[in-house]
């Protein structure tokens, strides 16, 4: 009686945890047996396994078969453990050279046929393989997303035939090629839009600065075209950046064709999306709409509509750059480093202020509506912008504004400047001493900050701000003129701090 081992991983968040897949075959009543808090996923894996080996016109041996997966006390969720228990099983049966599979950590879902089919994950299992100093195993048609895992050996197969053929030496896999990058969507341009200075400025800002960003007006304003524009105003990700967005997306099963995402990510959930949509979570954690935004923005329309659960649950992400999904058995913490961009009517109707349309409850429906909000979610967004109704006659007549070529190219350089300074870090996560304010500057935010009662964060994201807009003009320190531009954006909601 020996054991055959085969490493695998399980899925914290993004991280890769190590699982050794430990396969005993001994004399006893046959049975086919799976221990180590498996659901009921990896469960049915004997199943799967069983048919994939008579596929292959093998059959299990008459005998008491154990599979514990290490350690005991991790659950173990989804299909992707089948092809680790199968190549253990193989290994145990010695149709398999036992030291040569032990080598490899195998990841990937069985056919009742025998093939190998995708699952999600695989790019951080190809990380942690590489952290562990082992190959990996999983479907041909995922060979190039492993390939990402750095320098380590990749088997992709199509089959459990071929992979059975390749140990044993009458059959060679090819090792696949990185699948490139993915394409970028054409981006819409911001010389499309016309008019509407204020809110383009502000749209700059937060673009430079990585600042949240809430728009205010009427319907039809602008407010969702806006938004839509400041993608193609952010640089590309970094490499890092790239392989930590992508690494999330393969989680979620939205990395397509393994290209890595080197683009920041934009997602819009619906209003009615809830509080696991958009904070993460489900029956197997899953990430939620603030993780795959992450280095990417978040674009919220109608923010007052959505539940104030899922409102009040943005709060910790925007402030740690993290969510973290808590189950009795374990917390699940995943990357949420994103832009918020939220849009809203005045009011329910959408047309407080206008005399000829607003309803008859004006001023009192907007009070309300914004109430749907909370003061310490206002008091987290950087920049607040009213949006006015453009007439029909100035959409006509007025010449194109600057291209998002243009204005990207002065966002780069403004975020150049404060990586330069703050260690790679943009402005939206900067500390108040790396500002560098005049002593102007700083007796005017403070006397500001005293007479419109503003909290410590919203003291410090204005100031914030204040060294986006110089980092945007070149200058060195923040002067009074940046502290009053980031005052005029940041008390644009009436009433409100």
């Amino acid at each position: 009686m020996s054991i055959a081992r085969v490493r695998s991983f399980a899925f914290s968040g993004i991280d890769a945890v190590p699982v050794e897949v430990q396969v005993q075959i001994s004399n006893g009543l046959p049975a086919f047996l799976i221990v180590g808090l498996a659901d009921k996923a990896v469960g049915e894996a004997r199943e799967r396994v069983r048919a994939a080996l008579t596929a292959m016109s093998l059959s299990l041996p008459p005998k008491r078969i154990l599979v514990n997966l290490a350690p005991a006390d991790l659950q173990k969720e989804g299909s992707h453990f089948d092809l680790a228990i199968a190549l253990g099983v193989l290994a145990a049966m010695e149709v398999l050279p036992r030291d040569e599979v032990a080598g490899y950590a195998a990841i990937g879902e069985l056919s009742l046929d025998g093939r190998i089919n995708q699952v999600n994950g695989v790019l951080p299992a190809a990380l942690g393989a590489s952290a562990e100093g082992i190959g990996l195993i999983c479907a041909a048609e995922q060979g190039g997303e492993a390939a990402w895992g750095g320098e380590i050996e990749v088997l992709a197969a199509p089959d459990l035939l071929s992979l059975v053929n390749h140990f044993r030496g009458t059959q060679v896999l090819t090792p696949p090629s990185l699948p490139g990058l993915a394409e970028a969507e054409g981006g819409l341009d911001l010389a499309d839009v016309r008019g509407m200075e204020t809110a383009k400025r502000a749209l700059e800002i937060s673009a430079a600065g990585g600042h949240s960003l809430m728009l205010i007006g009427p319907p039809g304003a602008g407010k969702s075209m806006l938004a839509a524009r400041l993608p193609g105003l952010l640089p590309d990700l970094s490499a890092a950046e790239a392989l930590e967005v992508s690494a999330i997306h393969s989680v979620a099963g939205m990395l397509r064709d393994g290209k890595l995402v080197t683009r920041p990510p934009f997602r819009e959930p619906h209003h009615s999306a809830s509080q696991a949509a958009i904070i993460g979570g489900g029956p197997r954690a899953r990430p939620g709409e603030v993780s795959l935004a992450h280095r990417g923005v978040l674009f919220l329309d109608e923010m007052p509509e959505l539940p104030r659960q899922s409102l009040e649950a943005l709060r910790a992400p925007i402030e740690t750059g993290r969510t973290t999904v808590a189950r009795a058995a374990a917390h699940v913490t995943y990357p949420a480093r994103f832009q918020l961009i939220a849009a809203m009517n005045p009011c329910r109707c959408g047309y407080l202020g206008d005399a000829t349309r607003e309803c008859g409850r004006a001023p009192k429906c907007g009070e309300d509506y914004l109430g749907k909000i909370s003061g310490p979610m206002l008091d987290r967004i950087d920049l607040c912008v009213q949006v006015q109704q453009v007439p029909a006659a100035e959409i006509a007549r007025t010449p194109k504004g600057e291209a998002s070529s243009t204005v990207s190219a002065r966002i780069a350089q403004g975020r150049a400047r404060a990586h330069r300074r703050q260690d790679g870090k943009c402005n939206a996560e900067a500390a108040i001493d790396e500002m560098a304010l005049t002593p102007d500057a700083m007796a005017l935010a403070e006397t500001a900050s005293d007479r419109l009662r503003l909290s410590g964060r919203g003291f410090t994201r204005m100031v914030r701000v204040a060294r986006t807009i110089a980092d945007l003009a070149g200058a060195e320190q923040v002067s009074r003129t940046h502290v009053a531009e980031a005052l005029s954006y940041r008390h644009r909601v009436p009433g409100r701090s």
